[in-house]
Formats: structure tokens, sequence, C-alpha cells
């Protein structure tokens, strides 16, 4: 059974209508497990114990929500070598053009030494049917190459 961890962030309530259209497109793949959790509410043990991780965030000030940069903190430091070439995808929620916030992620990501398998989504504004089947096709690519032993 493939685990796939999601976690986010949201103010505005954008970033979890993706987070909830990610966790449907992973949860469409048979034999997967989804956990969708808040930024501030997941764990060292929830990242430590998934197989793939979505992480979704708003930007802010053209960057990643500080909740999710709470959790990055959190989690990195001694056992980081436990999740390296963990399968992981980005979503955002942007109100300006959205690369700030996944430039800072994905050097954190450089820094877990995550693998990115899937191009990220970046909504620009309002959250639209397009987007949230963007999303559905994230959640299922990740869940489905972790099923599938692919990554």
């Amino acid at each position: 059974m493939a685990r796939i961890l999601i976690i986010y962030h949201s103010q505005t309530g954008h970033t979890q209508q993706m987070a909830q259209a990610v966790r449907e497109g992973a949860k469409s793949i048979e034999g997967t497990e989804v956990t969708l959790k808040r930024a501030t509410d997941a764990t060292l043990d929830d990242l430590l114990e998934c197989d793939g991780l979505a992480v979704g965030t708003p930007e802010n000030f053209g960057y990643m929500s500080g909740m999710v940069k709470d959790f990055f903190d959190r989690t990195y430091g001694k056992e980081a070598g436990r999740v390296f070439r963990k399968p992981f995808v980005i979503f955002v929620s942007a109100g300006n053009d959205g690369t700030g916030a996944l430039n800072s992620i994905e050097r954190i990501a450089l820094g877990y030494k995550f693998k990115t398998v899937f191009h990220p989504v970046i909504a620009r504004g309002n959250i639209t049917e397009e987007i949230l089947e963007k999303c559905r096709e994230l959640g299922a690519t990740l869940a489905g190459g972790c099923a599938m032993g692919i990554y």
C-alpha cells in the first residue's frame, strides 16, 4: 500500500480546495492511503511514514506560508537522511505569480533531497475547475508512481 501525505496551509480556503483535489486524485489510485493534514498538525513521524509527499501553500509576500516553513523547520534535522529521494510534489495558490513560494519550497526540498516527480500546480487568482483537475492529476501521479514502485 502506498501512503501519501498531503500537507498544506490555507487562510482564504484556496489552498485547502487544492489540497482536497490532490487528495481526490491520490485516492483514485487503488491501494493508496492518503493523509491530509494542515502544516501545523503534521509531524516528523508523518513525514517518515509516508511514501510520497505533496506540499501546498499560499504565496505570502512572494514566499511560502510561515506555517509550511514551520513544518520544514520542525522536521529537518538528524532524520533528514531518512527521507532521501522521497517522491515530492508542490501546489501553490498565488495572488501574484507564485514563483517565489515555489522557489523557496524547491530550495528546501534540495536540502531534504526529495525527488520532484511532477510539475507543480500554481493557481494564480481564483481556483477554477481546470486548476482542481490539475491538482487531481498531481495527486494521482504521485500516488500511482508510489503504488507501482516507480519512485
